[in-house]
């Protein structure tokens, strides 16, 4: 089946008409939205990705941007973006480096851009299909590189707080969840127990990430029964490994 890809533009230029022809070409069906709320709303139903041409615009389109964010927030629906240098920067300002999946600068290539997108299209589906994990971390450092080791096998949402993904799972049900221990306001043992007293969600797994790896923080952790714990220094390949794992054979392997 073709992908859908929801293409953000406004106007009709040039470069815009050949974006879409080469777009058509390489299988894509595309529908258009000027950078606007009610106008992405109109045609958001079924898409596959987000292709956001910039221009002028983007400096005066805060609530479209804010509402691409909100649509885009699992890689279900991946965000690309061309544009100038500073147009990237202020489109960053709105929607999350690590929800944008490829970016491209001007000048560009229309179809070396739809062969591209071809790729991410096809990673995506192929995703969709796969298991998806939420990540929840306040820290935005440790949350990109958690999601860029994890992105390549599953499909990941990330969020920076407890509040973000109790709203994040009010549609939506991951099948797993790996929950930061000690965040400010909301901490992972909070999160948890919230999580834990929603029927349609209490069998959810949930796998803590903490940073302390003294006995008396990781008896707390124990303590509290989540599928496991990942201490936050522990080295890519085993974070990996351990959540393959785990989705092999559905159980936690204790790790020191």
């Amino acid at each position: 089946m073709a992908s859908k890809i929801l293409f953000v533009s406004t106007g009709s230029g040039f470069m815009s008409t050949a974006l879409g022809t080469n777009l058509r070409k390489a299988g894509f069906i595309t529908v258009l939205a000027e950078p606007d709320v009610q106008s992405i709303e109109t045609v958001k139903e079924d898409i596959d990705m987000i292709l956001v041409l910039a221009g002028e615009y983007v400096y005066s389109s805060a609530e479209a941007l804010v509402y691409i964010m909100d649509i885009s927030r699992d890689e279900e629906h991946p965000v690309c973006v061309i544009g100038y240098d500073d147009e990237i920067a202020e489109i960053k300002k709105y929607i999350s480096e690590t929800n944008i999946k490829k970016e491209f600068r001007r000048p560009f290539d229309a179809k070396y851009v739809a062969e591209e997108l071809k790729a991410i299209a096809a990673l995506a589906e192929e995703k969709r299909s796969g298991k998806h994990i939420l990540l929840v971390d306040d820290d935005p450092t440790f949350l990109k590189m958690i999601q860029g080791w994890l992105s390549e096998r599953y499909r990941i949402t990330a969020v920076k707080s407890g509040i973000q993904a109790i709203t994040y799972m009010a549609n939506h049900r991951p099948d797993l969840i790996l929950l930061d221990y000690d965040m400010p306001i909301t901490p992972g043992p909070q999160v948890m127990e919230m999580i834990r007293s929603e029927f349609n969600y209490s069998d959810i797994p949930i796998i803590f990430l903490t940073g302390k790896s003294d006995r008396e923080s990781i008896m707390n952790v124990v303590k509290l029964k989540p599928q496991g714990y990942f201490l936050k220094t522990m080295p890519r390949d085993e974070i990996v490994g351990a959540i393959d794992n785990y989705f092999s054979v559905h159980k936690w392997d204790s790790i020191s």
